[in-house]
């Protein structure tokens, strides 16, 4: 499966978490330039919705002091957080950026295609999430996303690696462009030359988080791995480039 231009560009791919936040708050437009500037060739960030319903950059469901960001609205939340980005916002400032998206709750679906089309970034978007629903419901709404496996999808693959079963792999991961996985999950080792071939056998890339030692980068890649999401993009260019 193709996935756009997201998957344009030699390999490996830097993914950078959340940005680069060493001078910079995470999942903002300054850690996303200073990701860019280092090195990163893919910006890795979560979207939660406002109470009036825009796509925030934003991890956690709650802030510092206890407040919901789904509680407040947009002007409430940059008041306690001045440096908050809409996704829009994100997209439309680094227009050339290629951006893994996770969706982190069922309520910025709609906010969140609805920013990736405002903003024409459908084809160098990666929608994802960890609940298989939310990630089917978004790409109804942005088709020409690319997308990686959610969990139920991973814990299918995993199966399929167990049982040396190439079918089952290739089920569990119908419909996805990649895999973003840890290295180990469910008693398995992901990160072996043969699993990383089992599971490009099924059609995907594959992707390791969070990598940040870069030994540890070089040895992954040179096992086959498409890319690495990493806190350090800045670490992880002078390792794989």
């Amino acid at each position: 499966m193709s996935g756009g231009a997201w998957f344009e560009g030699p390999l490996p791919r830097i993914l950078a978490h959340r940005g680069l936040a060493l001078d910079a708050p995470e999942n903002t437009i300054a850690a996303f330039q200073a990701a860019l500037a280092a090195g990163a060739t893919h910006l890795e960030t979560d979207v939660r919705a406002t109470a009036d319903g825009v796509a925030v950059l934003a991890h956690d469901a709650e802030l510092p002091g206890g407040a919901e960001v789904a509680g407040l609205t947009l002007g409430d939340l940059r008041a306690a957080l001045p440096h908050v980005a809409t996704l829009e916002e994100a997209l439309t400032a680094l227009p050339d950026a290629r951006f893994n998206i996770d969706v982190k709750h069922v309520a910025a679906v709609a906010p969140a295609a609805a920013a990736v089309q405002g903003a024409h970034a459908g084809t160098r978007v990666l929608l994802t999430s960890f609940s298989g629903r939310r990630r089917r419901a978004v790409l109804r709404l942005a088709p020409t996303a690319a997308t990686s496996a959610s969990s139920v999808g991973v814990a299918g693959a995993i199966a399929g690696l167990r049982l040396r079963s190439p079918a089952v792999t290739r089920w569990a991961l119908r419909g996805v462009h990649a895999v973003q996985i840890p290295e180990r999950a469910a008693a398995t080792d992901l990160s072996t030359p043969w699993a990383i071939a089992a599971l490009h056998a099924a059609g995907v890339e594959v992707h390791f988080w969070v990598v940040n030692d870069p030994v540890r980068m070089r040895e992954l890649v040179a096992r086959g791995a498409d890319g690495v999401v990493t806190d350090r993009a800045d670490l992880a260019r002078d390792a794989l480039r």
